[in-house]
Parts: C-alpha cells; structure tokens; sequence
C-alpha cells in the first residue's frame, strides 16, 4: 500500500495496542471506559492470550454499553489506525546488564515498527515500552513518520504522581498545579520547581502559612512509588493506562492539551520530555518553560548519558 494513500476502510477513530500483557491490557481497558475509540485493535505474538484479552475486554464494552468495539488484529491490520500504542517489551531480569536489556527492547521495538511499515502518513505513534526515551528515539528514526507524529509517554506518569502528592500536602486541588517532570524518565528525571506555580501563583507564595514543600524527599517519594509498586506487582498497569487513554483522547479529539510527553528536540537529536500541545496531528508545538540554570544543566547531563546509550544501541542493532 502506497504509503501516502488513505484506506477507504480504514476505522473511525481507531486505536491499535501493540502488546497486551499487564500495561497493554489496563490502556485498552481505560480506553474503553472513556470510549475513546470507535474501534480498538490488540495485537500480540502470543495469539492465544490476545484472544483470551479481546474476548474478556469485549465483556467490558458490552457492560457499560461503550462504543468501542475490540477486535484482534494483526501488524499489518494494526498500521491502519490513526494511533498505535507500542507497549511491548521485555521485563529487566536480575543479573541482567542494563545494555543487554537496551538492546533486547531496541531489538523488539525495531521488529515492530518494520513489520508494521509502511504507515499511513498521518498515524500517531505512541511508545509506552521503556527505557520510553531512547525508544521514542528510536521509533522516529525507523517509522518515517514526521517527528510531530512519533512521542513517548516520558515524564506525564511522574508528573501527574508528583501534582498529587503535593497537592495533598498543600491543600489545593491537583488540577490547580502547574508543575512539570522533565527530561529523560527514570533515576536522572528533573522537577521544574523554579516554575511550580497553583492558580498563576509561585508555589512558594501561594502555600498556607506554616505550610513547607520538602522538595527533595518529594521527588524521591516519587520515584520510589514507582519502584514500590513494579517491585510487588511487575509494573505500574493502571497509572500508565490511564496516561494511554488521556494522551489518545487528546489526539483523537483534537483537544490541544498540554502534556509533558517524550518528544523530538532537534538541539540535541533525541527526544526526552517536555511540555508540549497535544492535538489531532500529534505534537502541535513545545512549550518552552523557563528552568533556573541548575534545571537546563541537569536535564542537559541527563539527555547526554542517554544520547550515549541510544548510540551504542543503534550500533548494535544495525
């Protein structure tokens, strides 16, 4: 198929999981719940456990009456739709090196996109699978989508953990709180402080007297939730899911929304995250916020230790 070319076929508002294990199962399973799709496709090697997941998620559709029908599909049936979500990859065993486990989930993102191309030109690609960065990285270079059209969950999980549990010490609703994580997700991940603001107010100066944000244990508490939880359950399904659903509802209809998401930064040739405008054409713009000088450096070392590791990677795959 001409990859330039529209399948008269094509679903509305179509969404493919690629990967339905834990993480893949809890996006598809949000997704039907805010019916933000038309029509869901799951696609796994595992033939068997994909059908068992469409046929149990279809239940979930026909209980709340949601439009979305769920269907299984292949790679090729998948490249059709307007978005595909890549969650799938290989869990870090102990004993493992980390470059091993690179280039084990490089290697599993490389098959997909290449079984799955050629795409249609305005498809959205979302990875979810980690390391998210240096696969979003990945991803763009090897789909041929324009980079507006390939980003990553990056730091939008973070973020939103983060707004919470400040929210919770501060008093305040967390949809009040401008507050962002950025750059590489994971240990080396920054938080915007110098910008947290509630209501277009500085944080600092909108506290109630007597009211003290420990920001570093914050931060910590952070990634440690995170860690806490893929320690006892494997991985963090519902959080992300949710994340999937919120991030595809903002594409499919054209919301414009603002979300810290792992996208392409042309000063540094990678993607790693940033607030960005999400609409129906994928990234509309990045959201240029204003960092001290001690943020800029420590999101700049971060994105070169994984600028590093993707070239290593992208030598051994190639």
């Amino acid at each position: 198929m001409d990859n330039d070319s529209v399948d008269p076929e094509r679903p509305a508002r179509s969404i493919a999981i690629i990967g339905v294990g834990q993480v893949g199962a809890a996006a598809a399973y949000a997704l039907i719940l805010g019916s933000v799709a038309s029509d869901l496709f799951l696609v796994d090697n595992r033939s068997e456990w994909r059908d068992g997941q469409v046929r149990d998620l279809s239940d979930v559709a026909y209980t709340i009456g949601s439009r979305t029908r769920v269907r299984a599909a292949t790679h090729q049936e998948a490249r059709q739709c307007d978005i595909i979500v890549i969650t799938a990859g290989s869990k870090f065993y102990y004993g493992q090196t980390s470059l091993d486990y690179l280039y084990r989930n490089a290697s599993i993102l490389r098959g997909i996109v290449n079984e799955m191309k050629p795409f249609q030109k305005d498809t959205i690609l979302l990875v979810v699978a980690n390391p998210v960065d240096l696969l979003t990285s990945l991803a763009k270079e090897l789909s041929g989508l324009p980079s507006s059209q390939v980003f990553g969950s990056g730091t939008f999980p973070d973020s939103v953990r983060l707004r919470g549990m400040v929210a919770d010490q501060a008093g305040v609703a967390a949809n009040s709180l401008d507050l962002y994580v950025l750059g590489i997700h994971g240990d080396t991940q920054v938080t915007a402080w110098s910008s947290a603001a509630v209501g277009g107010i500085p944080l600092k100066k909108a506290l109630p007297p007597g009211k003290l944000i420990k920001e570093k244990d914050m931060e910590n508490e952070c990634k440690n939730r995170s860690r806490s939880i893929i320690r006892a359950k494997g991985a963090t399904p519902f959080g992300i899911g949710t994340i999937v659903s919120s991030i595809c509802a903002s594409i499919l209809f054209d919301k414009h929304n603002i979300r810290p998401v792992s996208h392409f930064q042309p000063e540094y040739g990678c993607c790693f995250s940033y607030p960005a405008v999400l609409g129906r054409t994928g990234i509309g713009h990045t959201v240029h916020m204003p960092l001290s000088m001690e943020e800029e450096q420590k999101v700049t070392e971060s994105v070169m230790a994984m600028k590093e590791k993707l070239d290593k990677v992208k030598e051994m795959i190639s």
